[in-house]
């Protein structure tokens, strides 16, 4: 299928799409110069810049600015069974680094102990992102809270070129994991490794009429937050929503700031208009976006597929897909990692 019919009658609302709230000119735009043209003027070391431009290099995508990763934590996130009944080849820690590489993908993101169970076969053939935190499920009852697994030496002695984390920003535990993972990742850019954040909201207080946890006013802070901790990639959930400030402060409440302006001169509704506000708050692309495929599905092709689209349009970086492509054959998630590849390898979809 190509790209317009898995976007179905949504295609021309995406693809036609111009006149965004901030226009492309102010944006620092993914291209096959973006290591030379952001990071190398930054304070990143020599071997965080090789580690960069192995992850721009690899699979498919190599030579774009764009990304594609494949992450899979889920196992200790969602519960193992629960994340691999659908494909038990997938509790062999081997098969995940594998659909990585026949997938095209620039790295794969999983845990310490996958990693470090295939790290001599396969370190050195495709870029190894150790995520160090996780939220585990065995805890009676269930927190939410991320705690690490392994350190920053023991990511880098496994050859990885990249280590990743999540914060829960706003959660009662974030001033906490804000500063263990700043200085795991000022850790990591010492000793030579790019740097990635997970930033994620988490607080029952942000379900009220909607789920603002995907608003794009208070995820586009959460990556501010990310990138002023010097994630060199943000990975975060697209937005369905705004106006996540103003729900907070109804009813005599106090949360935050807000300025009107963030909603009638630097967003709209429109998705693409709400991405790149996200964007905008990655100091306006120099740390790029990267968004989540989301949860396996009945339509897994045609979600990725737009999310991709929005993403790029919105002038992000890629998509980090993991449920969407695991949660199946390894044949068919080699194929919905390609579709979603499509879209950043397409000229015809450019950054609106």
């Amino acid at each position: 299928m190509t790209i317009t019919q898995y976007l179905g009658d949504k295609a021309d609302y995406l693809l036609d799409f111009k006149d965004p709230k901030i226009p492309k000119e102010r944006l620092h735009v993914p291209g096959p110069d973006f290591v030379d043209r952001i990071f190398a003027p930054s304070d990143r070391n020599n071997r965080v810049l090789s580690n960069l431009e192995r992850i721009f290099r690899q699979g498919r995508l190599s030579h774009t600015g764009y990304l594609s990763i494949l992450p899979v934590d889920q196992g200790i996130e969602h519960s193992a069974g629960a994340s691999f009944a659908r494909n038990p080849d997938y509790f062999d820690s081997e098969n995940i680094v594998r659909l990585a590489l026949e997938g095209g993908c620039n790295a794969v993101a999983t845990t310490f102990g996958v990693l470090g169970t295939v790290a001599r076969k396969y370190s050195h053939k495709i870029p190894f992102l150790v995520k160090m935190n996780h939220n585990e499920l065995l805890t009676y009852p269930n927190k939410f809270d991320q705690i690490l697994f392994g350190t920053v030496k023991q990511a880098h002695e496994m050859g990885a070129a990249a280590v990743g984390a999540t914060i829960y920003f706003g959660s009662e535990q974030s001033a906490r994991q804000i500063v263990e993972i700043s200085q795991a990742f000022a850790l990591a850019h010492e000793m030579g490794m790019a740097t990635v954040l997970w930033c994620y909201l988490r607080n029952n207080a942000f379900k009220a009429d909607k789920d603002y946890h995907l608003s794009a006013d208070l995820t586009g802070q959460a990556n501010h937050l990310g990138v002023t901790i010097q994630a060199d990639i943000i990975k975060q959930k697209l937005p369905e929503t705004n106006s996540g400030f103003k729900a907070l402060n109804m009813g005599g409440s106090s949360y935050g700031k807000l300025d009107e302006r963030m909603y009638s001169d630097l967003s709209s509704d429109h998705p693409i208009d709400l991405c790149r506000y996200q964007v905008a708050n990655c100091y306006l692309g120099r740390s790029g976006l990267i968004n989540s495929g989301g949860a396996a599905g009945k339509n897994d092709f045609a979600e990725a597929v737009t999310t991709a689209v929005i993403n790029k349009r919105a002038g992000g970086m890629g998509l980090i897909s993991g449920r969407k492509a695991f949660q199946r054959p390894m044949k068919d998630g080699v194929a919905l990692l390609n579709a979603v590849q499509d879209v950043y390898l397409s000229r015809e979809v450019t950054v609106a």
